[in-house]
């Protein structure tokens, strides 16, 4: 009792410190970027007199990537990490001569401000095998007592801007796909997808744009994903993690029939930008859009994307602009919709009363239904009318009139 009284009287004889904090100027600021300045304050309060040697602030920042252990040791068999960012500063510290510094009980703040590198930061992250990570901490340094610290964490972006012009680069693939072996094969499947740019950002609808042809005998399934790739690097050996983050389904493709996606939109959901330019670390992002064909190996085209974080600024001409170098790359895509869809004809327009004639016979009127319309018999007609088989299909006219129209129909793609 009586060593526990004494270990409890010298830490008493260094003051208590009730508690440390730190806060940041702007609360509300969700990250930062390269060549930014973090300040903020360190917030000590004191029940009584607090004797201190030093008090500083350090920022760090790293990437690290590392797996696995080595034999009988906590050491990771591939370990490697890279430093972005490494600051310190001192707060507090005893006057010149003296090697104690003593505060007095109560509220105390001391302020900070350091400026991040110029040169690009790496976007914070976290993954499986590694990570991105800054943070800020305050440490008090006490004479005969362990060193105090408190931490927060600080997010980094490094921005992507999706107007560049290699972003702004149309993506487009084609595959075809036979399906069966040898002498058994059913034909061919052909995909073709194109994006309208390479960039994209957070909360972004991609439109797709696609053709699929079944020329097989099966059933097909077309699909589209976005899938993360996240690429780790230690130590010389490489781990790598895929991801679908998000996807759509297309209708089922009959035997010889043809799909088109004139436009078929999927989201991006809130995921972590594009990372590029780190050496350890790096998450790629792809538009899958693939076939499932049962009994086969899936038809599938990978188009690059990149998730950036500046936001494509074209929107006031991109009606005019994008629908313009669309009709040009796109002329794979053999689809031409009218402003307005042409209604199809009535069937009293193009079935004749002669013609109608010819089919059907005619009904005795029955005796007892005078001059009112009766209902069996009216029913009886309704019934045989709707159930003639439409016209042939020709493209002359069976009705020529005797001044052609001509009208110019603009198609929108």
């Amino acid at each position: 009792m009586g060593g526990e009284a004494g270990s409890a009287a010298a830490v008493g004889s260094e003051g208590r410190v009730k508690s440390l904090g730190l806060v940041f100027e702007d609360e509300r600021k969700v990250c930062y970027s390269s060549g930014e300045t973090v300040a903020g304050h360190v917030l000590l309060e004191a029940a009584e007199p607090v004797a201190l040697s030093a008090l500083r602030l350090e920022a760090h920042g790293r990437a690290t990537a590392a797996w696995g252990r080595s034999a009988g040791t906590a050491v990771s068999a591939a370990l490697s990490e890279v430093e972005y960012l490494n600051v310190r500063l001192s707060l507090r510290e005893p006057p010149a001569g003296e090697s104690i510094l003593l505060l007095q009980p109560g509220k105390h703040e001391f302020p900070f401000s350091f400026q991040l590198p110029s040169e690009p930061l790496v976007t914070s992250f976290t993954g499986k095998y590694g990570s991105i990570q800054y943070c800020v901490r305050a440490v008090l340094e006490r004479p005969k007592v362990p060193d105090q610290s408190v931490k927060r964490e600080l997010q980094v972006v490094s921005h992507i801007d999706v107007n560049t012009p290699a972003l702004l680069t149309p993506v487009l693939k084609t595959q075809e796909k036979m399906v069966g072996c040898w002498i058994f094969t059913s034909g061919p499947v052909s995909l073709s997808a194109k994006i309208e740019r390479k960039g994209y950002c957070n909360g972004e609808a991609i439109p797709i744009y696609a053709e699929i042809e079944n020329c097989s005998s099966r059933l097909i399934v077309p699909k589209a994903a976005i899938f993360q790739t996240q690429t780790y690097l230690a130590s010389g050996k490489i781990k790598t993690i895929r991801h679908m983050i998000a996807n759509v389904r297309g209708n089922h493709i009959a035997s010889g029939s043809t799909d088109i996606w004139n436009g078929k939109t999927l989201k991006i959901p809130p995921v972590t930008p594009s990372i590029l330019d780190c050496c350890i670390i790096r998450v790629d992002y792809s538009l899958a859009v693939y076939i499932h064909i049962p009994g086969a190996k899936k038809l599938m085209l990978e188009l690059p994307l990149v998730i950036g974080t500046i936001p494509y600024n074209g929107f006031g001409s991109r009606n005019s602009s994008v629908a313009s170098q669309f009709s040009m790359d796109m002329s794979w895509l053999t689809l031409t919709l009218p402003e307005q869809p042409e209604a199809p004809p009535n069937y009293a327009d193009v079935v004749s009363e002669e013609e109608f004639s010819r089919h059907v016979p005619p009904y005795p009127q029955p005796p007892n239904c005078g001059e009112e319309a009766c209902c069996p018999m009216f029913a009886s007609c309704m019934q045989e009318f709707r159930f003639q088989p439409p016209p042939l299909y020709s493209e002359v006219d069976p009705h020529p009139s005797d001044v052609e129209e001509t009208q110019p129909v603009s198609f929108i793609l």
